[in-house]
């Protein structure tokens, strides 16, 4: 790995007139599009990158901080930096966030931003095929992985399903095991979208950054609604597939 950057990082140095960092910048995106760099690899320190490329730490750390806001790397406090891993979330199964990341050997974590109760919106009244004065609780989380940003999410559920807002730890999910209750199906929409500054300050990325977004209704056997959820996932974090089948 270290020769490749090296000739890889001169190539760029020799045929393109840009300050450093951007040199190195462009090196390491080529190694990782390239597979010379994999998903949860450890990169090299800046000292040792320094070393090697005969660059100063903060031209170093400037490549590597761009890197990390377009989400190709990811910093663990005290571990180092990594290659992110794009995360692959089926849209063919019923799965929930925590479960996704859980999967893929990740610590999800949830980071409340609003939690309460109240009379539900018109909105939400026709999403959950609620009567107008009904009540439920709205949930607005951060949700990370290994202290990367990865989603901001709005949920509400129909406070008769749900009565405390508390019973939501970090999973909506195991919320509903506890209770006994089963999502049976959902629909989903999904669209791009570029975030805009609220959104991009908490997610700690550019305001404009491309996102996607996911409306979801879940139902139980019975046909009730259980959750009205719209979920902003980052652009570069997520690839979404679907398994089709001919009639």
């Amino acid at each position: 790995m270290h020769d490749y950057l090296a000739s890889e990082y001169h190539r760029q140095s020799a045929t393109r007139r840009a300050p450093a960092y951007q040199h190195l910048r462009r090196t390491l995106q080529h190694a990782i599009e390239n597979g010379e760099l994999t998903a949860g690899q450890a990169l090299p320190g800046e000292r040792e990158l320094g070393r090697l490329l005969d660059l100063s730490r903060v031209t170093v750390r400037k490549a590597i901080s761009g890197l990390v806001e377009d989400g190709l790397l990811m910093q663990r406090q005290g571990a180092g930096t990594f290659v992110a891993e794009r995360i692959v979330k089926s849209f063919s199964a019923l799965t929930s966030f925590t479960d996704d990341l859980r999967a893929r050997g990740l610590d999800p974590r949830s980071e409340f931003l609003e939690r309460g109760i109240g009379e539900v919106t018109p909105e939400e009244a026709m999403a959950l095929n609620l009567s107008p004065g009904a009540q439920v609780v709205r949930y607005y989380r951060l949700r990370t992985a290994n202290d990367t940003a990865l989603a901001l999410e709005r949920t509400v559920v129909p406070a008769d399903i749900l009565p405390d807002p508390a019973q939501v730890e970090n999973s909506l999910y195991a919320a509903f095991e506890k209770l006994g209750i089963r999502p049976a199906r959902a629909l989903q929409r999904l669209r791009a979208i570029a975030f805009d500054a609220e959104q991009a300050r908490l997610m700690r990325l550019p305001e404009g950054s491309p996102g996607l977004f996911i409306e979801r209704r879940t139902f139980l056997d019975d046909g009730r609604v259980v959750e009205f959820t719209r979920s902003f996932y980052r652009g570069d974090a997520y690839d979404f597939v679907a398994e089709l089948h001919s009639e």
